[in-house]
């Protein structure tokens, strides 16, 4: 089941990534962020209210995780995130995102001493070849061709603040409900976006309130924050990081998958090679040959 909701996670996410780069003119990156996840927020409490009111000693005596994975996975990736989508492309960060199972590697060793074994190191570096090879619809002279700019820096920031952010789930207080702990970010991540949102809207940029706008922040809210977070942080805490980590890689897959289903793009070799490479690199990292392993 966890692996389950690891791959729906990714699929989520996806569509966070064409839509809001699809919207950028539309809706400005701290508006989407700020209104994302107060709509999240208000849809969490019709369900959590009970397990926050039940739950509160326990969230106070771990209020200093909440506030930092709030600070970490609410407040800083999704502002790095939409900022990354007004200057890059998509493929770049998609590129970029791709580091992310190597940064949380890193992450869980440096702060909890976490190693990954030579397989899952491998696994790692074969769907990571998967995912260069769909960037680069199979040659070497497209990849050459990508440049990158002030978001693509952004975007690494944002993979970076991601890795840590997965790699403290690890310190997640036993006994604490999902939409507790979901609610509790979710605020804390507010109040971070909050004044860079009011400087936003002073500085003149404002969201053009358009169906589009609006199924946009809808879809946000309710599959890419409630339900990718509830799924990613479960999976997290049952598999851990590193095996969570390169699932990531399926992003450009379900990316290839809704073009063709919603854009009438076509499939093509590199994209079934890159596949196999993703699938292969993730069994290697996810599953154990022998008992010893």
């Amino acid at each position: 089941m966890s692996y389950v909701l690891l791959v729906l996670t990714t699929l989520f996410w996806s569509g966070n990534f064409v839509i809001s780069r699809g919207m950028h003119t539309e809706i400005p990156p701290f508006t989407l962020a700020f209104w994302r996840w107060m709509t999240a927020l208000l849809i969490l409490l019709s369900f959590a209210v009970v397990h926050l009111w039940r739950q509160r000693e326990l969230a106070r005596t771990h209020s200093r995780f909440i506030i930092l994975q709030g600070i970490l996975g609410v407040g800083g990736f999704n502002t790095m995130v939409y900022l990354a989508m007004q200057t890059t492309t998509a493929i770049n960060a998609v590129l970029v995102n791709s580091s992310i199972p190597v940064l949380i590697a890193v992450c869980s060793w440096v702060l909890y001493k976490e190693v990954m074994s030579v397989r899952q190191c491998f696994g790692v570096l074969v769907s990571l070849t998967g995912v260069v090879l769909i960037i680069a619809h199979g040659e070497l002279a497209h990849l050459l061709q990508v440049s990158f700019n002030r978001g693509d820096l952004y975007m690494l920031v944002a993979a970076v603040i991601w890795a840590l952010y997965s790699a403290n789930l690890k310190r997640y207080p036993q006994g604490l409900h999902p939409l507790a702990y979901q609610s509790g970010i979710v605020m804390v991540g507010l109040v971070v976006l909050l004044p860079l949102y009011l400087y936003e809207m002073a500085s003149g940029k404002v969201m053009s309130v358009t169906p589009g706008s609006v199924a946009t922040i809808v879809y946000v809210a309710l599959f890419a924050s409630i339900l990718a977070y509830i799924f990613w942080n479960r999976a997290v805490r049952d598999v851990g990081a590193n095996k969570a980590g390169p699932f990531i890689h399926l992003m450009p897959v379900f990316s290839a998958i809704l073009a063709v289903l919603f854009l009438g793009e076509k499939i093509y070799i590199y994209h079934i090679q890159g596949i196999a490479l993703i699938f292969t690199g993730i069994a290697m990292t996810t599953f154990k040959v022998s008992p010893g392993e």
